[in-house]
């Protein structure tokens, strides 16, 4: 069964906003927005995990130079 609200839309300069009931709360703080055949779609942005991130990147093939790391200099007080 489809839950139906009837809301109300509030416009702010050149904006529209809506409050969405809570049984339509959405997990995450984004949210995508599409139309599709004229119907407005809002559906959660997942949030991509690190590794994914890293695993989606390209390896870089070039050598890197090696960086002179000479021990810090003695602390006096």
């Amino acid at each position: 069964m489809t839950t139906r609200h009837h809301i109300k839309i509030v416009r702010l300069g050149d904006r529209q906003t809506i409050q969405l009931p809570p049984e339509f709360e959405l997990p995450g703080e984004e949210a995508e927005i599409f139309k599709v055949a004229g119907q407005l779609i809002i559906r959660p942005v997942k949030r991509k995990m690190l590794a994914k991130v890293l695993e989606s990147l390209e390896s870089i093939d070039e050598e890197l130079p090696e960086i002179e790391d000479p021990p810090p200099d003695p602390v006096t007080r």
